[in-house]
């Protein structure tokens, strides 16, 4: 089980919902999904839950109170210094 699972995330600002999974090629699994634009997208209100391609997401939006960006800093450092030596 992934670490994020089990948060609420919004996907590509077209849908929030409850990370289930994710597997090595970034394809995603949300539970309890509601879409950001009813309107547009009617066919997606009765859906609850859903998969989608890894390849089709643009980013993935985490609650900022969560994530624990000291570390994620650190991290990106670490490895900006690797990468010049």
């Amino acid at each position: 089980m992934c670490p994020l699972c089990g948060w609420d995330v919004l996907v590509s600002y077209l849908i929030c919902g409850t990370l289930h999974s994710v597997d090595q090629y970034l394809n995603i699994k949300l539970t309890d999904i509601s879409v950001t634009d009813p309107e547009k997208y009617p066919h997606m209100l009765s859906v609850k839950n859903c998969f989608i391609r890894g390849s089709v997401v643009r980013y993935v939006q985490l609650p900022a109170d969560e994530v624990d960006t000291q570390l994620l800093q650190d991290a990106a450092r670490k490895e900006a210094l690797q990468q010049k030596q």
